[in-house]
């Protein structure tokens, strides 16, 4: 994969800035880090952002998440590894990802409305429409995530 801007943020440091802002406003959000992690990864994992899935389940396995809860990520509707909060968030992740196809389904909103306040889906709502954000400009752009470097033998 060849790179197609090198630093696309550079070119609007202004709406770079912004999404700094929007980022820097979700760690006083109340909602809960591996949550919002984990959003990301699957919304990363649904868009096809290597970038992005290459840093957020770096950042999971970094704070302690379970190895396992990252492999079944994409198939957490059939795993009992997520709690109900969670996949109240990662079917909301889904539907408003995939908005074109699900319409976000009046289920996917009742489970959400169950675990989180208002205040809360907003702001779960915007995490959402950040990482989506962030994919398009990585995925859009083809940032190289990092290469691992193996160990000689």
């Amino acid at each position: 994969m060849t790179a197609r801007l090198n630093n696309a943020q550079s070119y609007a440091p202004e709406a770079m800035q912004a999404m700094i802002a929007l980022e820097e406003s979700f760690k006083t959000s109340g909602l809960e880090q591996n949550l919002m992690d984990l959003v990301r990864l699957r919304a990363s994992q649904i868009n096809g952002c290597a970038f992005c899935i290459y840093m957020h389940s770096t950042e999971l396995r970094h704070a302690g998440e379970d190895e396992m809860r990252l492999y079944m990520l994409n198939a957490w509707r059939e795993s009992t590894l997520y709690t109900p909060r969670e996949r109240a968030a990662l079917g909301w992740t889904e539907a408003l990802t995939r908005l074109s196809e699900t319409g976000a389904p009046d289920a996917d909103y009742d489970a959400l409305k169950a675990e989180f306040s208002e205040a809360e889906q907003v702001k779960l709502t915007f995490l959402i429409g950040a990482i989506n954000t962030w994919n398009r400009l990585q995925a859009g752009f083809r940032a190289p995530h990092p290469a691992l470097r193996r160990a000689a033998a």
